[in-house]
């Protein structure tokens, strides 16, 4: 189909579509995500994209557009959340995305547990603990911890801990505590122990609003209790308190100096400024709580080719706030972006309450919109430094990479997989994706095994290639897509080059995996561990790159990476095997009632030889799943 042809197909289903809210997306011929957007009314948003008016970004993006997909929501700020969503799950060419957005952290407390804990994550999701971030560096928020911990001593244990009649903690089960004794973090004062009842729940909890408040930003508030609670201690002669307490409002006071700069007092807002440079993209954040700036924060962004500052700050605040723990009430940014009122109704709906943009034009918040924007444009350079020397090694390695196996150009999309098992045990595969010479991990993927364990791994890696590629896009698409989930949430993209973790015998099984799925024009090489020698089909001579070569180093770089995430999770696997035992199998036997069968009898063997009685009388259990216990045991 010619480009006329193909682009009057694409206005025809841009047509079809209803003047509903929704996500929309655009793909190419092999059915990878191109671009991810959102609209109040699909119809006319999509039909846009064909005018004359467009940017060089998205004329591109037209022009390689193969066809068109969407998906409805019931409202804007459904949109904006899905619309975040699946650029991050897909890493869409033309979309301005934020880099490695899975891996941001985030500080966790948590607060359904009597004694909580506050601890760095990566993860959302507990809907009963108290997320603050995301944070641009897992280092800033580490020193902020061990500052924390200093000052309101909390614990970091994984010990189930419960408050007793009388407030105290105790752990379950009482075994837990190795030799019964508090750990070295309570002779550091960095933990009250809690876990051998040296404190009561009221009062530990006390501590961990205190801990909350300091991550707010709060440091003006708890300065002055802690004043009070100092003078307080000395009145009452309590001077080994009062001493400890000062201490800890020199600490506070020291990092409320730290941060030179103060707005409006009590003042909560977050100032945003962008600065753009050759397709490359950087957004400062300042948090201001309580009138000072508590936290600075630079986002690198890519896929910003041909935009401008509007448009990359845009694109940030709809993923940031998406994935944001909380939304401030003002977000002060130094120009108008595309799109305002709808992501102030997505804001205030994320953040339950009013939430304002405010481009200043003078006074405090003006200077900090300047500010961010100069911590901006130096951020910015000094990430491209570090991002042109590696762009430089990655382009060359892809280039020789593409040149030593004879492909067409260097491969955009490259995809490792490895067998790990342990004598044809617990067998597992990997599949590790490396996109424009970059790990993509959001793309990573683990198999286990459905046929029969067996130490055979041509058979396994077969297996696993015929799994992965029935994922593939290779399909039949209608014109008109219904509005339903896309196709694309349940395949994933060809790649240009798939390597293998082995020799001649691996490169043919997955040769015949390919054959299975009729791919066999995508090109396949398979590493060699011994001399580092790749092979490939329908050539005897193995192919050897100079072992100074980029290219190599970037192969044993991802076949490196595929054997570790292989075994990573075949450990996981085998770990998981090795705990199991028949009572996991017996219908109404979960892991409480396990527990304490094991620690009333100790083994399997002492539970055949006991009798239903002894079963029965254990907490939880009762003559029925006694019996069924016994029957299970004895078979």
């Amino acid at each position: 189909m010619d480009r006329s042809s193909r682009r009057a197909a694409l206005e025809d289903q841009a047509a079809s579509f209803p003047a509903n809210p929704g996500v929309y997306l655009f793909k190419d011929a092999k059915g990878r995500v191109l671009y991810v957007g959102k609209a109040d009314l699909l119809r006319d948003r999509v039909r846009a994209y064909f005018g004359p008016s467009l940017d060089v970004r998205h004329v591109r993006m037209v022009e390689r557009a193969e066809r068109l997909e969407y998906v409805l929501t019931d409202s804007v700020s459904e949109a904006f959340l899905l619309e975040a969503n699946l650029i991050k799950q897909h890493h869409p060419r033309y979309n301005i995305r934020l880099k490695d957005d899975k891996s941001y952290p985030y500080v966790k407390v948590t607060l359904d547990e009597d004694f909580p804990r506050v601890l760095r994550t990566r993860a959302l999701g507990d809907r009963t603990a108290r997320y603050f971030g995301p944070f641009a560096n897992a280092k800033s928020v580490d020193q902020s911890l061990d500052l924390l911990q200093k000052l309101f001593p909390y614990r970091t244990c994984k010990l189930t801990i419960l408050a007793g009649e009388d407030g105290r903690g105790r752990t379950v089960p009482p075994s837990a505590l190795p030799g019964g004794r508090p750990c070295l973090l309570f002779h550091l004062k960095r933990c009250t122990a809690p876990c051998v009842g040296n404190t009561t729940r009221d009062e530990y909890r006390t501590t961990v609003e205190k801990s909350v408040l300091f991550l707010e930003g709060r440091y003006e508030h708890l300065a002055r209790d802690t004043r009070k609670e100092m003078q307080q201690a000395s009145d009452a002669l309590a001077y080994e308190r009062a001493a400890s307490l000062r201490d800890r409002l020199v600490a506070i006071e020291r990092t409320l100096d730290r941060q030179e700069v103060h707005a409006y007092k009590g003042d909560d807002f977050d100032v945003l400024a962008a600065a753009v440079d050759e397709g490359d993209a950087v957004v400062q954040v300042f948090r201001v709580r309580d009138g000072t700036i508590v936290s600075r924060d630079h986002f690198a962004l890519e896929g910003s080719e041909g935009a401008g500052v509007p448009e990359v700050l845009a694109s940030f605040l709809k993923q940031h706030y998406a994935i944001a723990a909380a939304v401030p009430p003002e977000i002060v940014i130094p120009a108008a972006v595309p799109d305002e009122a709808a992501f102030v109704a997505f804001a205030t709906e994320r953040r339950q309450g009013p939430v304002h943009i405010l481009v200043p034009q003078r006074g405090k918040k003006r200077h900090l919109a300047e500010l961010a924007e100069r911590n901006a444009k130096d951020a910015l350079e000094q990430e491209r430094v570090r991002w042109l020397a590696d762009r430089g090694k990655t382009e060359t390695a892809l280039r020789e990479l593409a040149e030593g196996l004879g492909l067409e150009a260097p491969p955009k999309r490259i995809e490792c997989y490895d067998v790990s098992h342990v004598q044809g045990t617990s067998v597992v595969s990997s599949m590790v994706v490396f996109e424009d010479g970059r790990p993509a991990k959001h793309a990573y993927r683990r198999f286990r095994a459905r046929i029969t364990d067996r130490n055979d791994d041509f058979t396994n890696m077969r297996e696993t290639l015929k799994r992965r590629f029935a994922r593939s896009f290779v399909r039949s698409a209608p014109a008109a897509p219904a509005p339903s989930e896309p196709q694309s949430e349940a395949a994933w993209p060809i790649p240009d080059l798939v390597i293998l973790d082995g020799g001649k015998g691996q490169l043919s099984a997955g040769q015949a995996a390919l054959s299975d799925a009729g791919l066999l024009q995508i090109p396949m090489a398979a590493l060699a561990k011994e001399r580092e020698e790749l092979f490939v089909p329908s050539r005897a001579d193995p192919i050897v790159l100079p072992r100074t070569s980029q290219g190599l180093y970037l192969v044993q770089r991802i076949r490196d990476e595929a054997h570790r995430f292989a075994v990573t999770y075949h450990q996981k696997v085998r770990g998981k095997r090795a705990t199991r035992s028949v009572l996991d199998d017996v219908d109404g036997v979960g892991p409480a009632r396990k527990r304490a069968l094991l620690r009333r009898f100790g083994s399997v063997r002492a539970m055949r030889e006991a009798p239903v009685a002894d079963l029965a009388a254990v907490s939880g259990v009762g003559s029925a799943l006694a019996e069924r216990i016994k029957q299970a045991i004895e078979t």
